[in-house]
Parts: structure tokens; sequence; C-alpha cells
């Protein structure tokens, strides 16, 4: 049976890429600094601070008509 399904996936940084984070407590402009196996340092562009903390941006896609749940 086919169903609309959200699908989240870890984003795949890169040092030096510019980004803007909306909807969270640490929303605003960032560039990234530093890429560990869990976590992600990023640098305010104005204050010039670093801030690390584990990975928590996702992709985020819509898929129509996908089975759902998938069968491993």
């Amino acid at each position: 049976m086919a169903h609309d399904v959200t699908v989240f996936r870890p984003y795949s940084f890169q040092i030096g890429q510019k980004i803007r984070l909306e909807g969270s407590r640490r929303k605003g402009d960032w560039e990234v600094a530093a890429i560990g196996e869990h976590t992600i340092t990023l640098r305010c562009p104005i204050s010039k601070k670093e801030f690390e903390w584990t990975k928590f941006c996702y992709l985020v896609d819509e898929e129509k008509g996908v089975e759902w749940p998938q069968k491993s």
C-alpha cells in the first residue's frame, strides 16, 4: 500500500559552508568551522565565536506514494 512519507536525512556539511538556521534556538547565520564524527562546530560571522554541538541538522524530503513502513 502506498503512503505519503516525510524523510529526514543527516545533512552532509562542508567546512566553510555558509548556512542559515531557522526555527530553532540556534537560529541565524553561521559558517561551518569543523566537522567531527558526531559533532559540528559553527562560527558566528559577526562575533567569530565558535560553538561545537552534536550534529542536529537534517535535510527533509517529502515522498509521495511510497511503501511505508519499508521492509529491511
